[in-house]
C-alpha cells in the first residue's frame, strides 16, 4: 500500500462552468476544507493524476490552482467554527 501524504489544493477558476467541473473532480479526494480549499490525502500516483486533470480543466491563462504539501505532524490552529479534520483509517477514493 503506497503512503499517503496530505495536500491543501486551493483553486480560483473564473469561468463558472471550469469552477463547477473543478470542484466536482476535487469533492472525491477531499477529506476536509471549505468552498475552494480542499484537504486532501493523496498517494504519489494520485497526485500526478490529480494535477494532470487539473490542468485539462482549468483555463492556464485565466484560472489558478496551487498544490501545498503539509507537514502531517502538525496540529493545525482552528478559530471560530472550524473544525479539524481527523483521518484514522485508509480510505477508497472511488
Amino acid at each position: 500500500m503506497s503512503s499517503r501524504s496530505v495536500y491543501l489544493i486551493c483553486y480560483d477558476v473564473c469561468c463558472p462552468r471550469r469552477l463547477r467541473q473543478v470542484h466536482q473532480f476535487l469533492l472525491g479526494y477531499k477529506t476536509g476544507g471549505q468552498k475552494s480549499f480542499f484537504e486532501c490525502w493523496l498517494t504519489r500516483q494520485e497526485l500526478r493524476m490529480v494535477r494532470a486533470h487539473l490542468a485539462e480543466l482549468i483555463n492556464q491563462t485565466e484560472d489558478r490552482v496551487h498544490i501545498f504539501q503539509l507537514d502531517p505532524r502538525m496540529k493545525p490552529d482552528c478559530f471560530g467554527i472550524a473544525v479539524t479534520m481527523a483521518v484514522n483509517a485508509p480510505f477508497i477514493v472511488i
